[in-house]
């Protein structure tokens, strides 16, 4: 079993990016989407830096104070390429959010993790895709 304190900010937040790139692909598909095209195009609308930084908002009253510490730990990363699309503020959220489910999957924490994407897209209250 893996330390989550031994892994690296980084490596946490590289693998928090797939653990949320699997949460949509599975909302995705479970909503019956089934073109390929339009997949992607709707999981961009879920992914982007943007997209994230107003979805953590959404959790952040919910976390704990080791959950808080991950994504604080993930926000405060030092950042040299921002992407376009985001501002540098958006882009370090997003990295908080990629950094927290990194850390929530290393801790096997998958409800947690359904938990938490559901609230920060607001997917059982009707407001998204």
């Amino acid at each position: 079993m893996v330390n989550e304190h031994e892994v690296s900010t980084a490596a946490l937040a590289y693998l928090g990016d797939s653990v949320i790139e699997l949460c949509v692909r599975e909302y995705l598909v479970e909503l019956g989407i089934t073109d390929s095209k339009r997949l992607n195009e709707t999981a961009r609308n879920y992914v982007r830096a943007d997209a994230q930084a107003e979805a953590v908002k959404n959790i952040l009253p919910m976390l704990d104070e080791t959950e808080s510490a991950f994504f604080r730990r993930g926000r405060n990363i030092g950042h040299t390429n921002t992407p376009k699309s985001a501002t540098v503020s958006q882009y370090r959220a997003a990295t908080g959010m990629e950094t927290l489910f990194g850390y929530l999957h290393i801790m096997g924490r998958r409800e947690r993790i359904c938990e938490l994407f559901s609230v920060a897209y607001k997917i059982n209250s009707g407001e998204s895709e």
